[in-house]
């Protein structure tokens, strides 16, 4: 199996997503990389420490916005000219469309929403949730290149101790179609602290916390673990809080070491955003609440006067 993966960055940095996909590959029996816009050939050595034996890298005028068909011209020549067989995608915005616009340019079949891949007899067989999450059915593909999407956390990102890539620049023809969009105006979210996507620790509101202006027992407890704060679609539809803070099965998925859900009932839609933390800790006042079944911790009791009293305990050890 010859794989490739694509490498998504912002600025200066792979995504934490796109790494945990190399490194599931590397476990599979290796796989190169390619990343595309500004500064990708600064990035290979990074993609070497997680693995990639060889990093396709393209900096051409034309990829350096964050559009996805240059990307697919650039990623059609590497698989074609590499002869892969296999490329895999950490789900995003733009990979999404990367993935689409790949499949649709090689005639290739594309499974999405994944969460995990294994080899069984030599065959790649994909790990799909259906029915709402409540069972996971296995996919496969009927000829190659299979194209992958993954859930965003289904994998942590392993450094390998890989050493320095072979650094390949890719530079293809592009058609005329690739090049005639242009982004004409791009805004940055204002934000302070770790994207719930990259936060080791997640704190978590649901609508138990009564009210929007009541989401800063979130956001200080969230301060004082150096994590990031999360919400519930029922919160997010309500508008208390932004949409990109949303977890669940119409959200992010995040894997944290440490999720505190704050006021969150447990549905099976936000389960699944969330169930693979690493330890998850409810406080809840309603004592049938499904979220204590899959916690680690619970504690039944009001979240207003629970919260404050561990913030300030978290304070003062973080303090002394």
């Amino acid at each position: 199996m010859a794989t490739l993966v694509f490498l998504e960055h912002h600025g200066d940095e792979l995504q934490k997503g796109s790494l945990g996909v190399l490194t599931k590959a590397v476990a599979l029996g290796g796989a190169d990389a390619v990343i595309i816009g500004e500064g990708a050939k600064g990035l290979a050595a990074q993609a070497g420490a997680y693995g990639a034996a060889k990093v396709f890298a393209c900096e051409d005028a034309e990829v350096a916005q964050p559009v996805p068909q240059p990307r697919v011209d650039v990623l059609a020549k590497v698989v074609s000219d590499g002869g892969y067989d296999t490329v895999l995608f950490a789900n995003s915005v733009l990979a999404a469309d990367i993935a689409a616009g790949l499949a649709a340019r090689l005639d290739a079949g594309l499974n999405w929403d994944l969460v995990d891949v294994e080899l069984q007899g030599g065959d790649l067989v994909g790990k799909r949730p259906a029915l709402q999450d409540t069972v996971y059915a296995d996919v496969g593909w009927t000829s190659t290149p299979r194209i992958a999407l993954f859930r965003a956390g289904s994998f942590d990102a392993q450094e390998s101790g890989g050493g320095e890539p072979e650094i390949v620049d890719v530079s293809p023809s592009y058609a005329a179609h690739s090049t005639s969009v242009k982004l004409v105006g791009q805004d940055a979210e204002e934000s302070s602290g770790p994207s719930i996507e990259d936060a080791g620790v997640i704190v978590a509101g649901g609508r138990g916390l009564g009210a929007p202006e009541n989401f800063t027992l979130a956001e200080e407890l969230a301060k004082a673990l150096g994590g990031a704060v999360g919400a519930t679609r029922a919160v997010v539809d309500a508008g208390w809080y932004p949409y990109s803070a949303q977890i669940g099965q119409t959200g992010k998925t995040v894997s944290p070491k440490l999720y505190v859900a704050l006021g969150i009932s447990g549905a099976i839609q936000h389960k699944v955003g969330m169930q693979s933390s690493g330890t998850i800790v409810a406080i809840n006042k309603d004592a049938n609440a499904p979220i204590f079944e899959f916690s680690d911790f619970g504690v039944v009791g009001d979240v207003h006067e629970i919260v404050p009293k561990l913030t300030e305990l978290v304070q003062q050890r973080r303090g002394s």
